[in-house]
């Protein structure tokens, strides 16, 4: 779909041979690690799947590093894949729903996991960053 955007735009592809692969995979590896992490410590700490709201607060894992590990590996994944593919469609398209989906978790997520454990998520909260970890 995104090279079939490129050439309906008439966009250029970004193509440098094996580099397209190496900076993508500088994306993909980590995101999709950081995404693995983050179902196993939905089933470990959790009490439940990805897909429903878990039972208590999650603090460990890789929620100690980020609010939205889930999110992050995905947008490095995604963003990964859109590099070694040189898309440019594809990066501005990661680009567009990585953008949304932070509003919808600032927005309404936030709110929500407030709501439900008040002052722990306030903490947690001020202590941990958003997206991107404190390294």
């Amino acid at each position: 779909t995104a090279s079939a955007l490129d050439q309906r735009l008439q966009l250029p592809r970004f193509t440098c041979g094996p580099v397209n692969l190496v900076v993508g995979l500088l994306f993909v590896v980590p995101g999709w690690l950081f995404a693995m992490w983050f179902v196993q410590a939905q089933f470990a700490l959790g009490e439940g799947i990805p897909v429903f709201a878990t039972q208590e607060l999650i603090v460990q894992g890789p929620y100690a590093h980020c609010r939205n590990p889930m999110a992050l590996g995905a947008d490095l994944f995604y963003t990964g894949i859109s590099i070694w593919m040189g898309s440019l469609s594809a990066v501005g398209l990661t680009m567009l729903f990585a953008t949304l989906l932070v509003v919808y978790l600032k927005v309404i997520e936030e709110r929500r996991l407030e709501e439900r454990f008040g002052s722990k998520y306030q903490e947690y909260k001020q202590r941990t960053p958003f997206l991107i970890p404190h390294l």
